[in-house]
């Protein structure tokens, strides 16, 4: 079977890594692709949202199964289009995709159906927005309705923060027409952390827990960005936590698609908040986060083909995934800068010198006929996200360049050798946390 893998970051790396282990595949093709991804198959320079000429590719190349990366395929249509074209093709349809692409659509779902969310407002009017402010305990977030890169989301502490977020948002149109309606909410304090589910419209199968880093600074300092690592397993989603996200959040939105006629086949991934109260719901994703995929795709055992095929063909009832009980550290390095303005083509060296240390699995070492992960002690998966080759040279091309991850018998080895690795990697203006993972190790 041929696979078509579309986007070009951490997330497709890793899995087009993945899929290439399974006996099934012949061939990967990614669009955009890194240069991780081009190590395991081919690079196909055809963007993400030109879904007309990805259809084409598809049908052309006598794909058997497409997977989608990034949520603005997704929102596109990207789906629909190919399953008109009787393509195979994992994701949610556009209309499924609401869940992520629409706020105020996700947020009014899980109202209608009882799923904990933080109380919130509307509005396509910024003097009702305004006004909606003063009746507000400060902080509140405002979040453009649309998708922004995952930039659209503002915490104001006080009321002249909330004017001028509104005012940019509404009025300056920052985001374009993703701010033309926004959605403002009560701020939540907690922990945060991932979850992750297949979904094939009636049935569901829930990942381990996982927990993302979003700032940029260590202690959580610094602006958003969109995932500067992550670790699976988290303690904090305990066993009484995750019977929580069962019935009060999957097992709903399961429910809520069947009484409001939706359909929804792929990957459902709620950010969550653990508050005082117990779960939230933050938002709605419908994709594999990144850098999530980073640390739950080095764990799963399971044939991730015949998987992603189950939720297509609605199978997924009594489907068994099974997982490595070791744990999974990922650490994103990033250029100098990030999430603002940053240089690329600044050379990485120390990946592919350092062969006994840090190993490059693309493609994964061959055994017994089956692609495989086989890390020595001291390796580590590399993924690459913002990378390029120039003139034959490994170099920087985006804001979050690899995803350093390492495999362990618990979170605190898995960390010191991502962190090991880590350190013999290098470009120009290299930046990454040093607290990845440090809240597993408390107590």
């Amino acid at each position: 079977m041929k696979i078509l893998v579309i986007g070009g970051g951490g997330r497709e790396h890793a899995l087009c890594w993945k899929l290439r282990q399974s006996p099934r595949v012949t061939k990967i093709f990614c669009a955009p692709g890194n240069a991780g991804t081009e190590a395991i198959g081919r690079n196909v320079p055809i963007a993400i949202t030109d879904i007309e000429a990805l259809a084409r590719f598809a049908k052309e190349e006598g794909i058997g199964l497409t997977v989608v990366g990034p949520d603005d395929a997704l929102a596109a249509g990207i789906v629909d289009l190919f399953e008109s074209r009787g393509l195979r093709i994992f994701g949610p349809t556009k209309a499924g995709a609401r869940f992520e692409s629409s706020k105020a659509f996700a947020k009014r779902f899980m109202e209608r159906h009882g799923i904990p969310t933080a109380r919130f407002g509307e509005f396509t009017e910024s003097a009702e927005a305004h006004l909606f402010c003063q009746k507000m305990k400060y902080p509140i977030v405002i979040k453009a309705d649309g998708l922004a890169l995952g930039k659209g989301v503002v915490i104001a502490e006080n009321a002249d923060a909330a004017a001028k977020a509104i005012y940019r948002m509404m009025e300056q149109r920052q985001f374009g027409d993703a701010g033309r309606r926004v959605v403002i909410e009560e701020f939540l304090t907690g922990e945060e952390c991932s979850l992750h589910a297949l979904i094939d419209g009636r049935n569901y199968a829930m990942f381990p827990s996982a927990q993302d880093h979003k700032r940029a600074l260590d202690g959580d300092q610094g602006l958003n960005t969109g995932g500067m690592g992550a670790y699976s397993p988290a303690p904090v989603l305990t066993p009484e936590l995750e019977r929580q996200a069962r019935e009060q959040v999957l097992e709903p939105f399961v429910r809520g698609l069947a009484a409001d006629g939706l359909v929804f086949k792929g990957l459902l991934y709620p950010g969550l908040m653990v508050t005082p109260e117990g779960l939230k719901v933050l938002e709605f994703n419908c994709r594999f986060g990144d850098p999530e995929a980073q640390v739950y795709l080095p764990r799963l055992e399971t044939d991730l083909v015949d998987v992603l095929e189950a939720v297509i063909d609605g199978r997924l009832a009594g489907y068994p995934l099974e997982w490595r009980d070791e744990a999974a550290v990922c650490v994103v390095m990033a250029s100098g800068g990030y999430p603002g303005d940053y240089a690329k083509g600044k050379e990485i060296t120390g990946i592919d010198t350092t062969e006994n240390d840090v190993i490059v699995l693309t493609p994964p070492r061959m055994r017994v006929g089956r692609w495989r992960i086989e890390p020595a002690e001291s390796d580590a998966i590399v993924f690459h996200a913002g990378t390029k080759r120039v003139d034959g040279r490994l170099a920087t091309a985006g804001g979050r360049v690899l995803g350093v991850t390492a495999l362990g018998a618990d979170v605190r080895a898995a960390r010191e050798k991502a962190y090991a690795a880590v350190e013999k990697i290098h470009f120009e203006g290299a930046q990454y946390r040093r607290d990845i993972a440090a809240k597993a190790l408390r107590g």
